[in-house]
This record gives C-alpha cells, sequence and structure tokens, in this order.
C-alpha cells in the first residue's frame, strides 16, 4: 500500500497493469512535482484499491471510464487481463491517499476490468465505546462493506479515541498488517511500546488484533488483510502474474496491442 501525496501537475499519467490481488504493504507517499509528465501506466493481473484521505484524484483509462474521487472516497479496481490510465491530481496544492495493490489468483488474472467506486457517505460505519470504524471491505462491529472481493479481503479505517481500545477478529490463516495514519496506539500486547505514525506492522499469527490508545489524541490506522493465494508471483513492474513465460507474454500483448491491450493503440 502507497501512502501518497502528490501537488499538480504532477501524478500518474497513462501506466498499464495486469493480474494483481495480493496484499502488498503500505507505504506512506507525499509528492511534490514541478515538472509535468504526460505518459499512461498499464496494470495486469490485480486490483488497486485507492483510498483518498485529502484532496481528489481524477482516474482516466482506455477503455473511456472517467471519474474523480475526493476525501474519504474509495475506487476498487480490478486490472484483470490489463488496463491503462491515468491517476492525475484534481485541485490545487497536495493530494493525499492510500494505495493498495492485490494480487489476483492464476484463474483470475485475465478476467474483464471493473471498478467498484463508493463515496465517503456510502461507506459502512460503525461506532462504540470511543472506536469508530470505516468498513471498506470485509466485517467490523458487525458491520460488512458491500465491496466485492475476489478473494477473501478486509480493509478497516479505524479511529480510536484517546484511552479508547479494541480488539478485531482476523482469521487465523490470513496475512494482515496495520499503518498507522496518525497519532500512536500500542499493538497486540497491553505492555508493548507505542508505535506513532507512518509506520507498518506486520502481523503474526493469531485470532486477531488488539489495540489500545494510551496517548491524549486520537489514533487513526488501517488494518488491512486478506487470505493467502498461495501461489508464485512474478513482478514486472506494473505487471503481476505467475510465471517469467506469463511476464513475457504480457510484454508483447502490450507491445502489439493484443489479448486485452487493442484500445492501447487508439
Amino acid at each position: 500500500m502507497v501512502d501518497i501525496a502528490v501537488s499538480p501537475p504532477a501524478g500518474f499519467p497513462d501506466h498499464p497493469h495486469r493480474g494483481i490481488y495480493i496484499i502488498i504493504p503500505l507505504i506512506d507517499f507525499f509528492l511534490h512535482f514541478h515538472q509535468s509528465h504526460d505518459f499512461m501506466l498499464c496494470l495486469i493481473g490485480f486490483e488497486t484499491v485507492t483510498y483518498m484521505l485529502q484532496g481528489a484524484f481524477t482516474h482516466q483509462d482506455f477503455m473511456g471510464h472517467k471519474g474523480t474521487i475526493r476525501t474519504g472516497d474509495v475506487q476498487w479496481m480490478t486490472a484483470g487481463r490489463g488496463i491503462i490510465h491515468s491517476e492525475m491530481p484534481a485541485g490545487e496544492g497536495a493530494q493525499r491517499g492510500l494505495q493498495l495493490w492485490i494480487n489476483l489468483s492464476a484463474k483470475d488474472k485475465m478476467i474483464e476490468p471493473r471498478y467498484q467506486e463508493l463515496v465517503s457517505e456510502d461507506i459502512p460505519k460503525a461506532e462504540k465505546d470511543g472506536v469508530e470504524v470505516k468498513i471498506i471491505a470485509g466485517e467490523s462491529m458487525g458491520v460488512y462493506s458491500p465491496v466485492y472481493t475476489q478473494t477473501p479481503t478486509m480493509y478497516l479505517d479505524f479511529t480510536l479515541k484517546p484511552n479508547a481500545q479494541h480488539h478485531q477478529s482476523i482469521p487465523e490463516s490470513w496475512n494482515a498488517f496495520v499503518y498507522i495514519i496518525e497519532g500512536e496506539g500500542v499493538f497486540g500486547l497491553q505492555k508493548s511500546a507505542p508505535i506513532k505514525a507512518h509506520h507498518v506492522l506486520v502481523l503474526g499469527p493469531g485470532e486477531g488484533l488488539s489495540v489500545w490508545n494510551k496517548s491524549s489524541n486520537p489514533l487513526r490506522f488501517i488494518l488491512a488483510g486478506g487470505q493467502p493465494l498461495n501461489e508464485p508471483v512474478v513482478q514486472h513492474g506494473p505487471f503481476v502474474m505467475n510465471t517469467q513465460a506469463e511476464i513475457d507474454k504480457t510484454i508483447e500483448d502490450y507491445y502489439y496491442s493484443k489479448n486485452g491491450f487493442e484500445m492501447a493503440r487508439h
């Protein structure tokens, strides 16, 4: 996952993707560019989950889909067999958000691309005893997200008031991590040292996550997790497949605008 902050005229112009749906740890990115760029990114074989924390991003792809997500909104994009798109800041100043890449299983890597978009007001929320959570994917406090995930996945945005505590169940076989957006918290064991903002905690096996906010300020963090695919992963830039031969074929498909990239020539 990437924590991004971009100021115009910078951004992520047209780029390709194919094949993703694994959970990759989140990075906090806060970028200010002072020159424009003109390219599109191609993605293949995975999904990207973009969650805006501040400002707005406009997305456009080679199939004609275009839209803008703003503070608190989510775009869940399945690249599948391939998509070429751009992501550009839609306002003045820094635009800040999180982006998670999720790997697709071998059987799903060549599915058709699709989007699921939720504005902030439509993301389910729950609150209890000083703990508030936005359920982007999965379940918390008995509340479920409407987002469909190819692989069982959770993506939860927690805010704990001072002196609040919470335990979130996580299936024991899942991989999961925490990314702290602001504040500091105690995770795992009550006597553990507090962890500050912009750190990632990769969780070990267990029945879930316990967290305490012992500070005088709010604690906000992302908890993301998913069922492991237990498949080989070969990555080449924005192409994520299972074998080197599949990567070589993907590069050929992109270069010759075929097998999902027919629109790339336009």
